[in-house]
């Protein structure tokens, strides 16, 4: 028996000192992602490091021996740190925002990457037209979520593509759009429309976009700058922007996006992925990623952000709530 508690305590003790070396090791590379495309890309799992962290500190602290017990404790103290740094800025805007009550006026948008599998289309386009919003966005429109494109089509009067062509980003609109129209088809692809939505207090531009994976590095860095340039005409103002980004709040791409765009992100640690069962054999309790973000100009306050259920796609939606000032 004594042989037996030996060998657990040799085991937890060595499970706390593996946590916490890939943990310091994985964090301390991702503030590395300040300067490296290729390193920025582990930021995205800094939640996984973390949690390492806190596992070197815990079975450390409770099982290691004297010096033993300092060295794991430091690494996961160290790994603790270096995820605050890249996580702390965007908790800490989560818990500065309140909600408020909305009204009539305000203008409702639902994002949605309803995902080509999608498991439960029906159900997911009858939550859709339920929200009642003024503008939906979708991406991934086609396969199997083709039944949600066909059914807002005939829900909404003003659509970003024609009924005889299938996009894979949509907008929806009970204003009346202006103008419309796609990405520019030069190099990086990119994903998304736009449309010139008309408004008593004046037209304004909204935007869906589907960004790639942050791996291979460079192709979704490259995709950020080229959105930049085509919401440049648009001006800063009154355009509101709202997608899949397959990009975490906490990577320095979507840091340096943020300035770059001149927009306010008003989705805070928003978690959005996975939902449900996201692939034939894996399934999700709940989402950790913040990856599907809405932006707007300085006209626009946000009255409220909110995620919504899981509907047969791998993304929650979010419906956001705008006023302009």
């Amino acid at each position: 028996m004594r042989l037996i508690v030996q060998l657990l305590s040799l085991l937890v003790r060595g499970t706390a000192l593996m946590l916490g070396l890939v943990g310091v090791g994985m964090a301390i590379a991702c503030l590395g992602g300040a300067w490296s495309d290729r390193l920025d890309a582990f930021t995205h799992a800094a939640p996984l490091w973390l949690m390492m962290g806190v596992g070197a500190l815990l079975l450390g602290g409770i099982f290691a021996r004297d010096g033993e017990r300092w060295v794991i404790v430091g690494l996961g103290t160290v790994t603790l740190l270096a995820c605050a740094v890249l996580m702390l800025p965007e908790y800490w805007s989560a818990w500065r925002f309140k909600p408020a009550t909305p009204a009539a006026s305000d203008l409702k948008i639902v994002q949605f990457n309803v995902w080509h599998d999608n498991r439960t289309p029906e159900k997911s386009l009858a939550w859709i037209l339920a929200q009642d919003a003024d503008v939906v966005q979708i991406e991934e429109g086609g396969g199997e979520s083709w039944v949600i494109v066909k059914g807002l089509r005939e829900a909404y009067p003003f659509a970003s593509c024609d009924k005889i062509t299938r996009c894979e980003t949509w907008i929806f609109s009970r204003k009346k759009m202006i103008a419309r129209g796609g990405m520019p088809t030069q190099q990086p692809y990119l994903a998304g429309a736009w449309a010139t939505l008309a408004d008593p207090k004046g037209a304004f531009t909204v935007v869906a976009t589907h960004y790639t994976w942050p791996v291979p590095p460079g192709l979704q860095q490259a995709q950020s700058r080229k959105l930049a340039q085509t919401l440049a005409p648009f001006g800063q103002k009154s355009t509101i922007l709202t997608g899949d980004f397959n990009s975490t709040p906490w990577s320095w791409t979507l840091k340096r996006q943020d300035k770059l765009l001149g927009l306010r992100r008003w989705t805070r640690a928003l978690p959005s992925w996975p939902a449900g069962k996201f692939s034939r054999v894996m399934a999700a309790p709940a989402p950790f990623l913040p990856i599907d973000h809405v932006y707007a100009g300085s006209e626009w306050h946000a009255v409220s952000v909110e995620r919504g259920p899981s509907l047969g796609s791998d993304h929650r939606p979010v419906v956001a709530t705008l006023r302009r000032r």
